[in-house]
């Protein structure tokens, strides 16, 4: 299919943006990377007044850090994340997240923020910013808020973005000598959606286990992580009976969903036990 007619402008800096934004309100889209707002067009799922081309805006990318964190960009590209020795050595969760996002043909256009405003629930990104505690700082015209990760995604491709806000930046704070990590996703091809996908992250006294592609945003599974960090990993698996709802779709049903949930939990547990 074809994309619907629509308009484009590339906008030249921040303040261009909102003033776009403000003019045609609900009629515009963002255009970042294009790798999941392309097809939504040509699919005919989405069809804007008029696309507002982020590329050329300064200072919006970027990985760079500080004492405590890193900041990251949010038209920071993917194959930006995948090469970086900050984000294996501060964020490794994230790191090993990247290879398992589409193909490089994906991650050499696609962008963590657009990823991240998308908010596909069956996506890697999304899930990993919940279970690494990230701050999502955005900004619109009056000013900028700063958003914790598990508050911003409210439901299917709904996140707390208000009207004339744009996601300027994302902060992950640096792991700790004693963090854990665990990424690990069921897909029928490397490079698909993932049928169910976990991250994890933490240390022994505080622990988050976030699925994706399970529910209509990331999911996490509290009760599990709780038993988990005393070590009854099968306590943990069952207690996934109560943390997750899974929504059936063509890739499984609840139950298959809620199984495979379980056999990611396992196979993560060593990593997220270790001492």
């Amino acid at each position: 299919m074809k994309a619907p007619s629509f308009g484009y402008v590339k906008a030249r800096d921040l303040g261009h943006v909102f003033d776009l934004l403000e003019q045609h309100g609900e009629e515009a889209k963002l255009l970042a990377g294009g790798q999941s707002l392309m097809p939504s067009l040509n699919l005919r799922l989405s069809s804007p007044a008029i696309l507002i081309d982020l590329n050329a805006v300064p200072d919006l990318g970027g990985i760079t850090e500080t004492p405590t964190s890193l900041l990251i960009g949010a038209m920071t590209r993917h194959v930006e994340l995948e090469g970086s020795s900050l984000l294996a050595r501060h964020a490794p969760l994230v790191a090993a997240a990247m290879p398992h996002i589409a193909h490089p043909a994906i991650r050499n256009r696609g962008t963590i923020g657009g990823s991240i405003s998308f908010a596909d629930p069956a996506a890697e990104l999304p899930a990993c910013m919940v279970a690494l505690n990230a701050t999502l700082v955005v900004q619109g015209r009056a000013g900028e808020r700063r958003i914790a990760a598990g508050d911003f995604f409210k439901g299917l491709f709904e996140t707390a973005l208000q009207p004339g806000e744009i996601l300027r930046s994302i902060e992950i704070p640096k792991a700790g000598a004693d963090h854990r990590f665990a990424f690990d996703e069921l897909a029928r091809r490397h490079g698909d959606y993932a049928m169910v996908g976990l991250a994890a992250a933490g240390n022994a006294a505080a622990l988050r286990l976030v699925y994706f592609a399970i529910g209509d945003r990331p999911v996490a599974a509290s009760r599990a992580a709780g038993l988990l960090r005393g070590v009854d990993i099968e306590a943990a698996v069952a207690a996934l009976a109560d943390d997750l709802d899974p929504t059936g779709d063509l890739n499984g049903s609840p139950a298959t969903k809620r199984h495979l949930a379980g056999v990611l939990l396992r196979r993560a547990a060593p990593a997220l036990l270790k001492a």
